[in-house]
């Protein structure tokens, strides 16, 4: 980390002042990633607190243990539902599971792969898009070199702190990362610039 933030500062003199005001980021990486893409699923556009409620009940209709992939494909959507999720979300977690079991997904081998890679194999399930593998790869790959540039938050932030007159699209947010040198280290500017926000990511 401290690699990541001497090359920041040094290139970047408004993240060099983001850095002086925040505190260092810390990216820990766990290796649960199933359960960790299943939480993504029932958390979409729902507060922390009714997510956590609905995980609970979830782990519940599995008497109280996060489940395998084969014990979801064995629960119809109407029993999912039950649980309170959508009938949505209950397609997508099966999807998941299905793709597990038939190494679609394949958690074995991710690790060796690049940000790319797990973008095009993670998005072949159901509900998953890149928004969701790109804070996958940073908290929970711990990954460093991710630039999430189809988050509002990011691209709200860089027009507020670079004085765009406009909310920049996707390839201006790689072309400002670019510019001020964010690689490799393009997850830790991420990190700071949402700092300056009131929903920053955990």
């Amino acid at each position: 980390m401290e690699n990541a933030l001497k090359h920041l500062r040094s290139h970047d003199p408004i993240l060099k002042d983001l850095i002086e005001r925040f505190p260092k980021p810390e990216f820990k990486k766990h290796t649960n990633y199933y359960h960790e893409l299943v939480d993504s699923i029932i958390s979409q556009q729902l507060s922390v607190k009714a997510a956590r409620a609905i995980e609970t009940r979830f782990k519940d209709l599995f008497g109280g243990s996060f489940p395998a992939p084969e014990q979801i494909l064995e629960k119809d959507i109407e029993e999912l539902r039950n649980v309170g999720l959508s009938r949505p979300k209950g397609r997508y977690i099966q999807d998941l599971a299905l793709k597990i079991i038939d190494g679609t997904v394949n958690f074995d081998t991710i690790d060796s792969l690049s940000n790319d890679e797990i973008i095009a194999e993670l998005t072949k399930v159901k509900g998953i898009g890149v928004w969701t593998v790109h804070m996958f790869l940073m908290f929970c790959m711990a990954r460093l070199d991710v630039l999430p540039t189809g988050d509002l938050g990011i691209r709200n932030g860089i027009a507020k702190l670079y004085d765009l007159n406009n909310v920049p699209s996707e390839r201006e947010v790689e072309l400002i990362a670019e510019k001020n040198n964010w690689h490799p280290y393009e997850s830790v500017a991420s990190w700071y610039i949402w700092q300056t926000l009131d929903n920053t990511p955990k």
